[in-house]
């Protein structure tokens, strides 16, 4: 595995919405990579967008070494909206897998609108058996409100360390930006020995550093040679991809100089770049990313220079 940070060479768009696949017919968003190594594949949990902007999650099959070569996509979503009524009514997104003993958990965000601000979100939980399929662990959300945590809660990263559950999680702490409802929010950390159950010390680890930051989510956390490495989404104007490392998972440096990947001069991802989920493959390291509007025009692939 590369050393990191670096710099990512970009590969390419892997992935566009595509009109005939209604839960995708309008953007490919946050994904999440499980790789296959004895299949010779990368299954890609994708967030897409239908033509009424719900989103649902799907699944993507392809080689991260060979991405031009096609990939195939499931015609039907894996995880579906919740009930009307419920937290995730409006959309399902964001996913994140953790294998457990017996299942696996995907973490997801869960969307509903509202009337004096936009939407809504809260963390929700799907569970299945191997080779099942993805149910809700509950119709409540994961993470219930508290005093300090009393608005939305959205997209995490979660890694498992012996009896201890690592989580990194958006946590949003107001609503208004200079009269418009803009959302300001950081990533804060939790713990847990099941994953089920989390103790949330409010602790933020990655904060806005000028006023004209107001979004910082969609964490991607991994582990190597003893150090905690994230890649994050953070907004001004537009988005663009940040970079914070620690010693000890809480308390992080942050230093987005070090991302390695921008827009670029032209195309589908030269607006914003967002929304990165780094994962390793054959010893290096992939990021998948959204381009431009949150996805809307596609998902792209990035590998860590040797």
């Amino acid at each position: 595995m590369s050393t990191v940070p670096g710099r990512w060479s970009k590969l390419g768009r892997v992935l566009a919405p595509e009109p005939n696949r209604e839960w995708m017919a309008t953007y490919v968003g946050p994904s999440f990579a499980v790789p296959r190594p004895a299949e010779g594949r990368v299954d890609v949990y994708v967030t897409g967008r239908d033509t009424q902007n719900r989103s649902r999650i799907g699944l993507m099959c392809f080689d991260p070494e060979h991405p031009s070569s096609g990939a195939h996509v499931r015609d039907e979503p894996v995880f579906d909206l919740g009930e009307l009524g419920a937290f995730d009514e409006n959309g399902v997104s964001y996913p994140w897998i953790v294998e457990g003993d017996e299942q696996d958990f995907m973490y997801y965000v869960g969307w509903m609108p509202t009337v004096l601000t936009p939407f809504q979100n809260h963390i929700g939980l799907a569970v299945r058996s191997r080779g099942g399929v993805w149910r809700r662990y509950s119709r409540a959300p994961l993470l219930p409100r508290t005093d300090v945590e009393y608005l939305s809660l959205g997209s995490t990263a979660v890694l498992r360390e012996g009896p201890v559950w690592r989580m990194w999680y958006t946590c949003f702490r107001r609503w208004g930006r200079a009269g418009e409802p803009k959302h300001k929010y950081v990533i804060k950390y939790a713990e847990s020995s099941d994953g089920l159950n989390w103790r949330r010390p409010d602790v933020v680890c990655i904060d806005a550093t000028s006023e004209d930051e107001y979004a910082i989510g969609r964490p991607s956390v991994i582990r190597h040679e003893g150090r905690y490495h994230m890649w994050y989404s953070y907004r001004g104007a537009a988005y663009r991809i940040g970079y914070a490392s620690s010693a000890d998972g809480i308390s992080w440096t942050r230093r987005d100089d070090r991302a390695g990947i921008n827009v670029s001069a032209s195309g589908w991802d030269s607006e914003s770049v967002c929304y990165s989920h780094v994962f390793q493959w054959k010893n290096r390291l992939y990021m998948l990313y959204c381009g431009n509007h949150y996805g809307r025009d596609g998902l792209g692939l990035a590998v860590l220079e040797s």
